[in-house]
């Protein structure tokens, strides 16, 4: 039921449910930097690349995609964005650029990977492995459920202070962690 403000009328529209919403934010953190290089390695040009990248995940979500494994949903995304780009390129009325597609997706997997392909990235999933207890907690809460510094606080039984104290001492274990796994590559 529409409410008056005025001269304004304010609709209710109803949300996504949010653990659909958190789902599309983990899968976009994950991958967008991956499907990003992978369309500009087949000849997207920058500009090219950000609006593939956004109707990529765009396609995604409007789609039935269940994620099953991080292997699985990154050949998902890249078979996505590869038709994209290649929709793109029949829009525009050109050739697609002369890439054999299953040549450039056998380099890429032997390249890049299917995982992460920043190593910083491996190695704070190998540290945030170990993190338990309060610190874990503050983590998830802090980065995944996007809570202010207050909500942790009320959720942790803590303060303000002493969760802010709480993610900067996690954040530098996190750190020393990732720079012993680096330098030990």
């Amino acid at each position: 039921m529409p409410r008056h403000f005025g001269s304004m009328t304010a609709v209710s529209v109803p949300l996504p449910p949010p653990a659909a919403s958190d789902r599309m934010a983990l899968l976009v953190t994950r991958h967008q930097a991956t499907v990003w290089r992978y369309v500009r390695y087949l000849g997207a040009t920058t500009a090219e690349a950000d609006d593939l990248v956004q109707e990529t995940f765009l396609a995604v979500f409007r789609s039935d995609f269940v994620h099953e494994s991080d292997r699985q949903t990154a050949s998902y995304l890249r078979t996505t964005a590869r038709r994209r780009l290649l929709m793109l390129r029949r829009k525009e009325s050109r050739r697609p650029v002369e890439v054999e597609l299953e040549s450039a997706e056998t380099v890429w997997a032997e390249t890049m990977g299917d995982g992460p392909a920043d190593p910083y990235l491996e190695a704070l999933d190998g540290c945030l492995q170990h993190l338990e207890g309060r610190a874990r907690t503050a983590i998830d809460l802090q980065y995944t459920d996007r809570l202010s510094r207050e909500e942790i606080a009320s959720r942790l039984d803590l303060k303000p202070e002493g969760v802010k104290t709480l993610l900067r001492r996690t954040r530098d274990a996190l750190r020393e962690c990732i720079e012993r796994k680096l330098t030990s590559q």
